[in-house]
């Protein structure tokens, strides 16, 4: 609180889940790892095929959380609403976990 207190510009809370990439082999294997990930509840999950054919799977959750704080140095939320969003950002990371 201190350190926001003392902000001049924008804070910004966020909290970023967790991303696993994965290098496969072929295409298929790729697709069916999304496949899977998108049945389990990783809705952000996607296939990338670079320049050399590289093939990366990325597993994303959706557990993402971004709330200003403050604008311009002035705080725009309370001390409590803050303890708050820690929490929420701490059981997030519990279900990276």
């Amino acid at each position: 609180m201190t350190a926001l207190e003392k902000a001049s510009g924008d804070v910004v809370f966020k909290f970023e889940p967790f991303v696993f990439h994965v290098l496969c082999r072929e295409l298929q294997d790729a697709q069916l790892l999304h496949s899977v990930a998108v049945d389990s509840g990783f809705r952000n999950s996607g296939i990338t095929v670079g320049k050399g054919g590289k093939i990366t799977m990325a597993v994303r959750s959706t557990h993402c959380l971004e709330v200003p704080l403050s604008h311009k140095g002035r705080l725009m939320v309370s001390e409590e609403y803050i303890e708050f969003l820690v929490h929420i950002a701490n059981q997030k990371m519990e279900e990276n976990i």
